[in-house]
């Protein structure tokens, strides 16, 4: 797996205001949409292209328009889909899929309980978006499905990662043959006892939506 931390100033401040306990929940998801919109934009720097030959007001020229089929994003529920608006801005022909998985707070493994994709994503790009990769468990299972489904280059996206989730992830697929990308703003410190990144920011999905 290739881990692509994206430096940029723009996210490092909106990360730092996501991270503050004192942001409210209309805020937050103000600011990870715009955060998503910055990591898109280093996510599609692969995004399969074709060639397009257009006319402008002056004379023909060739061009290029996203491939067919078209890229799949994959919000994982219920927290990743407060990053489908800021990927969807840049990429607004994707079409898009659900994926509907929990951890155990207990074992911390992570568990399906419902999906909205294609049967068949043979030669499909697949953008997974999960705001925290914690213990990596939830991620390495959708890599997985979306693999088995027949999807062949799949990149996840994340607000913040913990090192023992991307270990884990790499641990998991490895016996995984095609191209599998991790980008994130933030490779945090650790895992505390509870399964928390550290410092991080608390539960994305509570302070995204409240707690339920």
């Amino acid at each position: 797996m290739r881990v692509e931390l994206a430096k940029h100033p723009l996210i490092a401040h909106k990360l730092t205001y996501l991270r503050d306990k004192r942001t409210d929940s209309p805020t937050f998801r103000r600011l990870a949409e715009e955060l998503v919109t910055l990591l898109a934009y280093e996510a599609t720097r692969d995004v399969r292209v074709e060639p397009f030959d257009i006319e402008t007001p002056v004379g023909p020229t060739t061009g290029i328009k996203l491939s067919s089929p078209k890229p799949l994003v994959v919000p994982i529920l219920r927290a990743g889909l407060g990053m489908l608006e800021g990927m969807v801005r840049l990429l607004p022909s994707a079409e898009v899929g659900f994926l509907g998985m929990q951890r155990n707070e207990e074992t911390l493994e992570a568990i399906t309980y419902a999906n909205r994709l294609p049967d068949d994503l043979s030669g499909r790009q697949c953008y997974v978006l999960d705001p925290m990769l914690a213990t990596g468990g939830t991620l390495a299972m959708a890599i997985r499905y979306l693999a088995e489904r027949g999807a062949d280059d799949i990149t996840a996206v994340t607000l913040l990662s913990a090192p023992e989730g991307i270990a884990a992830i790499e641990k998991e697929i490895a016996d995984l043959d095609i191209p599998v990308r991790l980008v994130t703003g933030a490779i945090d410190e650790r895992l505390n006892d509870q399964g928390y990144i550290v410092p991080g920011l608390g539960d994305a999905g509570d302070r995204l939506y409240g707690v339920v």
